[in-house]
């Protein structure tokens, strides 16, 4: 029978670009026509539209026919249509292995799904994303988390956590802090959640500055009133200019005047002061023209 998963609408988009990328202007008649004739099987018996599609991928028609043909066998929900599937995704190359893939993840197979994990080890890039999509197509973030865990370079772990930070699995983001530490692409998935609890943690984290002022920034996304005090008190508490600076930014985005105001009424420091006073301008603050007038009378 055919396997209609929680990520069809995903497949249906997916296989309808390809199908518009196949019939373009570089598509032949002949292809075109069997292009269609490939979707007219996804109302067929199964039993009747593998043997065609297993012809079809064993052939020697063009990538645009085969890419058709496995958005077909995507949907099929048999041992032999997932082994097949499979052995596409193993053994062909270029485009071609980007869809198997990309398929694969529409498929939903757990045991398939499994195997990708040895071709993201050997592949290229474009491999390594696509097993990534596949995926987030299935909806397996344990499996992303594994790859984020094992990654060799940065960009790999910054992929994996886009992806990820796209499902919403917090769990597991939470969990790459604790295994690989701070990292921007880290703190840009907990921005997106609005995840106040761990932001706060990387902005009080002083062991990779760059990620800690990006952190703090971030408290600025959230906005809240949590958010608001901790970057007061992070402010207080910094004698670094660089955390200081990170908490004022972060009370600009979040449109936090009284923060700024309360901290310029605090500071017996005339540098400090002129700094907060340019926030406070910028932000067309209710209070600004007031401070404006009681500095020009201070002599």
């Amino acid at each position: 029978m055919y396997k209609r998963s929680g990520f069809f609408v995903i497949a249906v988009a997916l296989t309808l670009s390809n199908f518009s990328l196949a019939q373009d202007d570089s598509t032949s008649d002949a292809d075109e026509l069997k292009i269609t004739a490939l979707e007219a099987l996804i109302s067929a018996p199964p039993e009747r539209a593998l043997p065609i599609v297993t012809k079809v991928l064993k052939g020697t028609h063009s990538d645009d026919v085969k890419e058709s043909a496995l958005f077909i066998l995507s949907q099929i929900d048999t041992p032999e249509a997932h082994a097949l599937l499979l052995d596409t995704a193993q053994q062909s190359s270029g485009d071609l292995q980007v869809e198997a893939i990309q398929m694969v993840g529409i498929s939903g197979d757990k045991k398939t799904l499994a195997a990708l994990k040895d071709i993201y080890v050997s592949g290229n890039e474009d491999v390594r994303e696509a097993v990534i999509e596949a995926y987030l197509i299935a909806g397996d973030s344990q499996a992303i988390y594994e790859i984020a865990i094992a990654a060799e370079s940065d960009d790999d772990f910054e992929d994996a956590v886009e992806m990820l930070a796209a499902m919403g699995a917090m769990e597991e983001l939470r969990g790459l802090l604790d295994s690989r530490g701070p990292s921007e692409g880290l703190v840009d998935a907990y921005i997106i959640a609005h995840d106040f609890e761990t932001l706060h943690k990387m902005a009080l984290d002083g062991s990779k500055l760059d990620v800690q002022v990006q952190a703090i920034e971030g408290l600025g996304i959230v906005g809240d009133q949590r958010a608001n005090e901790a970057l007061l008190e992070i402010y207080r508490d910094a004698t670094n200019e660089d955390v200081k600076e990170a908490a004022m930014d972060g009370m600009f985005i979040a449109e936090y005047d009284e923060g700024l105001l309360l901290l310029y009424r605090e500071s017996q420091n005339p540098a400090e002061k002129r700094e907060l006073l340019e926030y406070l301008t910028m932000m067309d603050s209710d209070e600004v023209w007031a401070l404006i007038d009681e500095a020009l009378e201070n002599r």
